[in-house]
């Protein structure tokens, strides 16, 4: 299956369902950066709706909204594969992303360059059967974003700014989960790191953490963690800042990420059958890795202001504020 396919048209109404497109473009110099979202989420029984969910974050902090539509707004892309997600005019794409929310926000975003699709998850197989409930891919893992974004009245041109956009699907969300995204590093401006890990709870049982990503140097991806390599596995978080240790082809790698507390926005993301999670997320975090790399010498690789920590956990009591906007 392609997959950019938006899957909520084949899921079953008695089903519930949640899926996202997502995109993070950054100017680490200037501490600037952008996330876009553009949601759907399906209660079972109920039919889609489909949401827009913006966050710019500048020297003054995370300025965000939300707009959620109702469910005739909502349409997977065209027969031409252009467009992957429309939520009534708005729109997103190979090509870039639109959107007009009157009185909130707008974007007129393009892309350009970008490297083949990175599946998070190491085999096919894994992304039809029951488990993980949480499917996710990186269908742009370094791409170029130019255009512009205006939020709330604040607007930023971006310039080739590097991200990344990201599709994710499942019945439900992890337990606990982190997504890091890293580019623009100081040493190797061509080198990027995407990695999301997570516990998924079985029962009464929830899993250790498991890391599922990819480390792109001079050109290379190296896969990231798996399910053989829980035992080298070791996160250390808060909702502001996180210390991991992850192994991979080829690669073993200490990392840390963070930012100040005023530069995390905080959300509510629900799954469908109900219960929530709280949602801690910063696109101009600080990030430095040590890479150790078989008959190589360790590889020191920084970004300040241009890393995502993002951070979805059960607890309220985070002290991060949160977006006055439900889910959906």
């Amino acid at each position: 299956m392609d997959p950019a396919a938006a899957r909520f048209p084949a899921v079953p109404l008695a089903r519930g369902h949640y899926e996202s497109f997502y995109l993070k473009a950054g100017d680490a110099a200037g501490r600037q950066a952008v996330w876009l979202r553009y949601t759907v989420h399906k209660r079972p029984g109920a039919a889609p709706v489909g949401s827009l969910w913006v966050t710019l974050f500048d020297d003054d902090g995370p300025h965000a909204g939300k707009l959620t539509a109702p469910p005739e707004a909502l349409r997977a892309g065209g027969a031409s594969g252009a467009d992957w997600l429309h939520v009534g005019d708005a729109r997103i794409g190979a090509g870039g992303a639109h959107a007009t929310v009157p009185g909130l926000a707008e974007w007129e975003l393009r892309f350009d360059g970008g490297e083949a699709p990175f599946p998070y998850l190491p085999s096919g197989w894994m992304y039809t059967a029951p488990l993980p409930k949480t499917k996710a891919l990186s269908l742009l893992p370094a791409v170029r974003v130019s255009g512009s974004v205006t939020v709330r009245g604040r607007t930023v041109e971006l310039d080739g700014w590097p991200g990344m956009v990201g599709h994710n699907w499942g019945a439900e969300h992890a337990e606990r989960w982190i997504w890091l995204h890293g580019t623009a590093f100081e040493q190797q401006p061509g080198a990027w790191i995407d990695m999301i890990v997570g516990r998924i709870r079985i029962g009464r049982w929830t899993t250790p953490w498991v890391a599922n990503g990819c480390l792109s140097l001079d050109g290379r991806r190296h896969r990231l963690g798996g399910l053989g390599r829980t035992r080298s596995t070791r996160i250390d978080e808060l909702p502001e800042r996180a210390t991991f240790w992850v192994t991979g082809e080829g690669v073993a790698l200490r990392g840390q990420v963070g930012a100040p507390p005023g530069d995390v926005v905080g959300w509510v993301y629900s799954d469908p059958d109900g219960p929530q999670h709280h949602t801690a997320h910063c696109a101009i975090a600080d990030m430095r890795l040590r890479v150790a790399r078989r008959d190589l010498p360790p590889l020191e690789l920084t970004v300040s202001g241009g890393a995502t920590y993002e951070l979805g956990m059960r607890e309220h009591d985070h002290g991060i504020p949160l977006q006055p906007f439900g889910d959906p």
